[in-house]
């Protein structure tokens, strides 16, 4: 199983579309932030957008086919870039989806808006290690046409569903939303300027092999000088490229998997925390327990406990 299929299994995304927005200039979308554990998207599906800076820089133009992940999940205004004042949006409600409309006649815009959910714990460390602003490009003129064309076509598919109302409508529209996350990681991860995280960590060849081996085997007492050996790089280099493209070292990545898979496995009933904590990698009850609650700020029982009171059923290991 690759890295980012491992990923998902661990930490499973939830897509949902939430608006088609059918604007004629001057409008503005003024959003978030979000429930604590969602990611905003936006899709542009025809027309430009223009994204503010929170932090007073010029404004990043959106066009047809980019799409736009804010993994920080904060407040932000995009607006037509008129200046003019935006005409009233309503908003009207169909069986899968909400339409939001105005009654303007300039340059128009559509616009897919929706959000991806993570559940906790699994949010806060995703969310540390992508940027804060993700944008990638889907059509034949992007960077890796294959990938980017794969997402176009999802793209085009979730236009063609929300064009009107269809059995199984939103179930198809949230399952395409949350193929697309994972399409936009891909293809995030295979441009020459991935942003700084896991995507550049991943998409760099001679570190792939390192990051694939923690996944595939996180109970394994990794050393430096193995992860080295696979990806054929002294041991400094390999410290050095990871701080470059992760921010952060091989050690740090592999407790951050074995913490999120502790967090899935102490959800089964039958499972005793020490177990877990063998499961993971650890030999030492007492030091998973100090690797966890360290990690999480709880302890084991007391994450389990957590579970138990927002009314998840504790799994049940299968027979």
């Amino acid at each position: 199983m690759d890295w980012l299929s491992r990923l998902f299994e661990m930490m499973p995304v939830r897509g949902r579309l939430d608006l088609r927005c059918a604007y004629g200039a001057p409008w503005r979308i003024d959003q978030g932030p979000g429930e604590p554990n969602e990611i905003p998207y936006h899709a542009v599906l025809a027309g430009s957008a223009m994204l503010d800076d929170p932090a007073g820089g010029r404004p990043l133009k959106l066009k047809p086919g980019d799409i736009l992940l804010l993994p920080g999940n904060p407040r932000h205004v995009m607006h037509d870039g008129s200046g003019a004042v935006p005409l009233p949006a309503r908003n009207r409600a169909s069986l899968n989806f909400t339409i939001s409309e105005n009654p303007g006649s300039e340059e128009r815009l559509d616009l897919l808006c929706g959000h991806f959910a993570i559940a906790p714990p699994h949010d806060r460390l995703l969310r540390s290690y992508l940027p804060p602003r993700l944008v990638v490009h889907a059509g034949s003129d992007a960077g890796d046409r294959d990938t980017a064309g794969q997402l176009a076509g999802l793209v085009a598919l979730m236009r063609s569903e929300s064009a009107g109302d269809r059995l199984g409508g939103r179930a198809m529209l949230n399952a395409l939303s949350s193929a697309m996350f994972a399409l936009v990681l891909r293809l995030a991860s295979l441009t020459d300027d991935a942003p700084r995280g896991l995507l550049a960590l991943a998409g760099h060849p001679r570190l792939a092999p390192a990051v694939a081996a923690l996944f595939k085997e996180p109970a394994r007492a990794w050393s430096l000088p193995e992860l080295a050996r696979l990806c054929g790089m002294s041991r400094a280099t390999l410290a050095r490229q990871f701080q470059e493209k992760l921010g952060r070292s091989a050690a740090d990545l592999l407790t951050d998997i074995r913490m999120a898979l502790a967090a899935n496995e102490l959800k089964k009933s039958s499972l005793s925390t020490g177990a877990v904590a063998e499961a993971v990698g650890y030999q030492s009850e007492a030091a998973f327990q100090r690797a966890f609650k360290s990690h999480m700020g709880i302890t084991p029982a007391q994450w389990r406990k957590s579970r138990e009171l927002s009314g998840e059923a504790p799994e049940r290991p299968a027979a």
